[in-house]
């Protein structure tokens, strides 16, 4: 069972997340960024994780610590569920389109965290969400969850299918990274480890 909950309980945020890496996409997300919210069910969704998120943060302030605290969570819970990542193809990418949209991402859960953010957005706010927490979001998960994360804009010229595009794309792209390979013995990888 490769699943994680984690409680993250902060004087600006109090989260509780559940992740099933082996759902169907089942999902009940609850931010008060109604934005992020729509975002974070396009990688339940389309990454075929269970994901339950019960956030309530200081959005009085702005969005920021609500997103960034979730992205953490997010990779703590991923971490927690792979365990010793024994199996797992490692390796993940996903090119897609969203209307005239086009984005990648390509990760390596290797243990050693790296974001390159390559994306620029029209506009600074899709609904309630600053579109420069996108990146924030991505960069705290990759920092809690060892992955080494490459997202790319091709082109696009609305804000919200780019974020759109993004957030599928990880959620295609972990998929097939967090996905079991009865050819790998151990993890895949010369030094015998994937460090945490």
């Amino acid at each position: 069972m490769r699943n994680a909950e984690i409680m993250r309980d902060t004087f600006e945020t109090k989260i509780k997340m559940k992740i099933d890496l082996d759902g169907t996409g089942e999902n009940n997300i609850s931010t008060g960024i109604g934005f992020f919210d729509h975002m974070l069910t396009h990688i339940s969704k389309h990454g075929f994780i269970d994901l339950d998120v019960d956030a309530k943060g200081d959005v009085e302030v702005d969005c920021h610590h609500t997103i960034e605290d979730v992205g953490i969570v997010l990779g703590k819970c991923i971490t927690r569920a792979l365990g010793d990542k024994a199996g797992i193809k490692r390796y993940g990418f996903f090119i897609l389109p969203m209307d005239e949209a086009l984005i990648l991402c390509s990760m390596d859960i290797s243990g050693r965290p790296y974001l390159n953010f390559d994306v620029t957005f029209p506009t600074q706010k899709c609904g309630d969400m600053d579109m420069e927490m996108v990146e924030e979001f991505f960069r705290a998960v990759c920092a809690n969850a060892g992955i080494d994360m490459h997202i790319k804009m091709f082109y696009g010229k609305n804000s919200h299918h780019i974020a759109e595009g993004i957030f599928k794309a990880f959620g295609k792209a972990l998929d097939m990274a967090v996905s079991i390979d009865e050819r790998i013995d151990g993890v895949l990888s010369t030094k015998g480890m994937l460090e945490v």
